[in-house]
């Protein structure tokens, strides 16, 4: 189905040469899994001429799982674009926060009693080892977390600081107010109701979009991307077709020009088949 989309935007492209696409929430079953029909549809993609690459709020450690069952071997971005590796993990490129700006992060979420994350390269810190969604967090992406006592000493090279919670429209406040107090300096998004990204103000998924078209020789007119939060709008509006799932927030649906089914629904895979193949 299609979405109404913003009305000064062009409309999808007729040609698709790539697909960007975010894992959680989009690529990915609520539970973590690829389905048959998803990879099914990658193949198709491969069969099609159509590359695929990944972006993703994770640290790009927490991506590599799904690098073998998809048989991809091209660029990916992590981080919302923080971090850019080759396939082989070596990185091509890093946005990392200003350690002012870090620690001025920081003490506003534990103001606001948000639990907060520092991710430094492949690393993953927090001072909490018990504190809300780490159980979770380290289950999904399959790493361990470096725990430390403090952050001090850790300011520097941050890619991404998370705040979580579990108090879903507290976090919808803070991004509100650190997207104010940070303008400038830092970007300010959702990546679900309970997890709060800041990265450095490139480093968002517009850009990953565009560094990954980049190095894969593809004009951005010619590249779809699919998300289903916040933090996927910035790469939505840089698309030359852009797909929202069905179980994106309606304010992220307005930035799509089409609207594929839940990832509950195998949305990703209708999404290829509908809108990105019939484009090869």
């Amino acid at each position: 189905m299609s979405a109404p989309g913003s009305t000064d935007r062009p409309g999808p492209s007729g040609r698709v040469r790539l697909v960007v696409s975010d894992i959680d929430g989009t690529l990915v079953t609520p539970d973590k899994h690829l389905t048959p029909a998803t990879l099914d549809a990658a193949r198709a993609l491969r069969a099609a001429g159509i590359a695929l690459c990944l972006v993703s709020s994770r640290a790009p450690r927490g991506m590599e799982m799904f690098l073998g069952p998809l048989e991809n071997d091209t660029p990916y971005a992590g981080l919302n674009g923080g971090l850019v590796t080759r396939a082989d993990g070596t990185i091509l490129s890093r946005r990392s926060l200003a350690p002012d700006t870090t620690r001025e992060a920081v003490t506003a979420l534990r103001e606001d009693e948000v639990s907060a994350w520092l991710f430094i390269g492949r690393d993953w810190l927090l001072t909490d080892p018990h504190g809300p969604y780490v159980a979770r967090e380290r289950q999904t992406v399959q790493t361990d977390p470096v725990v430390v006592p403090d952050f001090s000493g850790h300011y520097h090279d941050v890619g991404k600081i998370m705040g979580a919670s579990n108090d879903y429209p507290l976090l919808a406040r803070v991004e509100a107010r650190l997207g104010t107090l940070l303008a400038g300096r830092a970007s300010v998004h959702r990546s679900s109701d309970y997890y709060l990204d800041i990265t450095h103000p490139q480093a968002n998924k517009g850009y990953a979009a565009m560094e990954l078209a980049r190095l894969m020789g593809v004009d951005i007119a010619e590249v779809a991307c699919i998300g289903d939060m916040n933090n996927d709008v910035p790469m939505l509006d840089e698309a030359g077709v852009a797909i929202a799932m069905g179980n994106a927030p309606e304010v992220v649906k307005a930035h799509a020009h089409f609207v594929t089914a839940a990832n509950t629904e195998d949305g990703w895979a209708r999404a290829m088949h509908d809108h990105v193949l019939p484009r090869a």
